[in-house]
């Protein structure tokens, strides 16, 4: 039996063949309520009293004393709410089997033991030790990815973060220009282009843009390489057909703010292009690159993205329902008599979704198979993401098919794209 893990991407489910063993010895078990400064712990004996509750700090010391006092009372197994960080380094370089039970789950799990519903991190410990206790049946013990797609993991999440900076900023210089320069924020296609910025670097008030003409601007973007796919007069008409902005006095507070927002833009451009080839790298060296290269328009970065969610501990899902159940991509049922009722998964492993998201959305452009499926929701009433999911949900099946197989999608094997092939020549004819 699994229970995915929808806060940390840890699938719960327990391997019977290798800890039967050591749980039929009725051995003590632990809880660590893991903190930013100290760890409140707690072991609780097999029959549920609790036998130590202690805390230790988040230093060197701290951990090699938690370590010291479970292994001493008999402990084995240990529940914490995340399945990373040096206090699950800890306990897994000591031989401990660490289970990661949710936040969110924990917060449930409280109600058992009371109905105040208050929260203590001791109490919050015994909780994880005596949950570990009863339903070791129901969990999995943490399996890690390999350092590899670890680091791969932490190179692509910085990117995209770095990415999300890169739009809010974007975002407030927009807004900043179509106040005290909104000629400037509509000239180009892209406000953090490379020609944009150049453009506010060198043009960075309304005053300095009175200087252009037609044939001056024409001038000044063939010595920075402009590409020449607008006309200059075209471009010279958006600046004088725009609102005016600021003059005189006013412009030096605004052109400040404009150089600081541009300096910030072409900061993070650089930074994100660094991490992108950063990536690249990771992705030559990592053995299942090929399998995520090969799906449609994956590309290198995308590729990347949805390895590194997924990981590479093949244990973590037994089943393709089990990674399509942590990537949210599957409606969430609910029946109570003759109520019954379809709703949006919203416990998953967001970034998993996420990735698999997008990568799903621009495979329709690429892939006949996908296009049509992502159609067929669509005739349907679903609206564009709802569609996405549906057409995420039935690609994870054939990525969890070629993981598992450490296999690429071939496009000639896959029938429902081979059928949509054959229907589209006899059309097409």
């Amino acid at each position: 039996m699994s229970v995915s893990n929808s806060k940390t991407g840890v699938d719960n489910t327990l391997d019977t063949s290798t800890t039967d063993s050591r749980l039929s010895e009725r051995r003590p078990t632990g809880g660590v309520d893991w903190a930013k400064d100290d760890h409140a712990v707690a072991v609780v004996d097999p029959d549920g009293e609790q036998t130590a509750r202690f805390t230790v700090a988040h230093d060197q010391a701290g951990l090699r004393e938690l370590v010291r006092r479970l292994l001493k009372a008999g402990v084995v197994e240990v529940g914490i709410e995340r399945p990373d960080g040096p206090v699950v380094v800890a306990l897994r370089q000591a031989g401990l089997v660490v289970f990661v039970i949710p936040p969110v789950q924990l917060k449930n799990l409280r109600s058992r033991y009371g109905s105040a519903g208050n929260k203590d991190d001791r109490f919050d410990a015994y909780v994880l030790a005596d949950t570990v206790r009863t339903d070791h049946r129901r969990l999995r013990p943490l399996l890690s990815d390999t350092p590899t797609t670890t680091a791969l993991r932490q190179t692509v999440r910085a990117r995209r973060d770095l990415v999300a900076h890169r739009v809010a900023v974007a975002n407030q210089l927009r807004a900043h220009l179509q106040i005290c320069f909104p000629g400037a924020g509509g000239l180009f296609a892209d406000i953090d282009s490379e020609i944009s910025l150049r453009f506010l670097e060198r043009f960075p008030t309304q005053d300095r843009a009175d200087w252009l003409s037609p044939r001056r601007l024409g001038a000044w973007l063939a010595s920075v390489g402009y590409c020449g796919r607008v006309d200059p007069t075209v471009l010279h008409t958006r600046l004088t057909d725009a609102p005016r902005g600021h003059t005189g006095d006013n412009t030096t507070a605004s052109a400040a703010v404009t150089t600081a927002y541009t300096a910030v833009l072409r900061t993070l451009t650089k930074q994100i292009a660094e991490l992108a080839a950063r990536i690249s790298e990771q992705l030559d060296t990592h053995p299942d690159a090929e399998i995520f290269t090969s799906l449609p328009r994956s590309g290198r970065v995308r590729a990347a993205r949805l390895l590194a969610e997924i990981g590479d501990a093949r244990g973590r899902f037994p089943t393709a329902d089990s990674l399509v159940c942590l990537t949210g991509v599957a409606p969430s049922t609910r029946q109570s008599g003759k109520v019954r009722a379809v709703s949006f998964r919203w416990g998953a492993d967001r970034e998993l979704r996420d990735a698999i998201c997008d990568f799903a959305g621009d495979s329709r452009h690429d892939n006949p198979w996908a296009a049509d499926l992502y159609r067929r929701a669509r005739a349907r009433g679903h609206d564009h993401p709802h569609a996405v999911r549906v057409l995420a949900r039935a690609w994870v099946s054939i990525i969890w098919a070629c993981w598992t197989t450490h296999s690429t999608y071939q496009p000639d094997r896959h029938r429902a794209l081979q059928r949509i092939l054959s229907q589209d020549q006899p059309a097409a004819a």
